[in-house]
């Protein structure tokens, strides 16, 4: 099979869950035999390779700016990988399922991985919160497949429009401290922080992490890391406190130092409340990171009951406060929650799952 990958920034994976997917879908997938390329976003990389570990890489500009960037490449992408005559186009983000009409009339399959639901997102208007609901629908109609991260995003497709959706999710990583000396740069100590790592955005709720812990009596620090938009009213709020037990470092792109991070931590608090099986929550799970998670059915689906759950700042008080007291705990939801993400959110299965999908579609 020849497979196209659009709608996501590139590869190898510098940003976010899409991307991760992306790289390890590809990679996997040319060890299989398959040829596959991947569009990428030009000005997010300058080194301009041609292959990635097989993966032949095809790299178009965007129109930069929050509403236009992701929708101006995803169209570049569409018209360029057409050249490459692939047997599949796989699009991430139902947000581009417009341009999959393209595909659809030039006799081109395509797979849609919708995601979460994008318009539950705090920051987009209301015009934006129209427009992806409008992508919702048209990726049921234009989609040859529609590939599901969660089966609660599953139900909802089911539920809402009666579509019935693939469930692949994404896969996890597993961490083991192998240089805790990088901890030195971020000025923390093995065992003496809580972790959020996730961008900070109103429905990530770090405010209501940060307000929690600013009411716990402890040592132990709470580090955030997370790109964002450092000038949004949001962003701001967050970091007008004066407790200097919280640390804001920004994103932490370098490698190994995030993996470093999580392996460290005390316990991982995850806030995420939208979307579907979430990269950051499988991040925590694989490094064997005792996880307090929003009480939210996408976290349940994915946490099961190998972690700790909160509604409101009170309870997440709580929990922070009851694994201080029981550090005995903490160790052993810590395995739980690696053992669950072993059985259930391996890379290997995801790959296969992803190419029986693509040859079931080409019969």
């Amino acid at each position: 099979m020849k497979i196209a990958i659009i709608g996501t920034r590139g590869v190898p994976a510098r940003y976010g869950g899409f991307e991760t997917c992306a790289e390890e879908l590809s990679v996997g997938l040319v060890n299989k035999g398959h040829k596959v390329i991947v569009t990428c976003r030009k000005y997010l990389y300058p080194e301009k390779f041609k292959y990635y570990k097989g993966v032949k890489l095809i790299y178009l500009p965007s129109i930069r700016g929050k509403f236009t960037d992701t929708f101006s490449h995803t169209f570049l992408s569409i018209l360029r990988v057409l050249f490459e005559s692939p047997d599949i186009i796989l699009i991430f983000n139902s947000a581009n399922s417009p341009f999959a009409i393209i595909g659809k009339i030039s006799g081109k399959k395509n797979v849609i991985n919708v995601d979460g639901l994008e318009w539950k997102r705090k920051k987009w208007n209301f015009i934006g919160k129209i427009y992806f609901k409008f992508c919702e629908i048209l990726s049921c109609i234009l989609g040859d497949a529609i590939v599901s991260d969660s089966k609660e995003i599953k139900k909802y497709y089911k539920r809402k429009y009666g579509k019935e959706t693939i469930y692949i999710p994404y896969g996890a990583y597993f961490y083991e401290s192998k240089k805790p000396e990088i901890l030195e740069k971020y000025g923390v100590k093995k065992k003496e922080y809580f972790l959020i790592a996730s961008r900070l955005e109103p429905e990530n709720n770090q405010d209501k992490a940060i307000e929690a812990f600013q009411k716990v009596k402890t040592d132990k620090l709470l580090v955030i890391a997370g790109g964002a938009n450092w000038k949004s009213p949001y962003v701001k709020r967050l970091k007008n406190t004066n407790d200097k037990r919280i640390i804001f470092l920004g994103p932490v792109y370098h490698p190994g130092h995030i993996e470093e991070l999580h392996a460290n931590a005390f316990a991982y608090i995850h806030g995420n409340e939208v979307g579907g099986t979430n990269p950051a929550l499988l991040k925590a799970m694989g490094s064997g990171n005792c996880i307090i998670s929003l009480d939210v059915p996408f976290n349940r689906e994915v946490l099961g009951d190998c972690g700790f759950y909160f509604k409101d700042v009170n309870e997440l008080k709580e929990k922070i406060e009851y694994l201080l007291k029981n550090p005995e705990v903490v160790e052993r939801y810590g395995k739980m929650a690696r053992e669950r993400t072993e059985k259930l959110y391996r890379w290997e299965k995801i790959i296969d799952d992803y190419e029986n999908l693509f040859l079931k579609i080409l019969k």
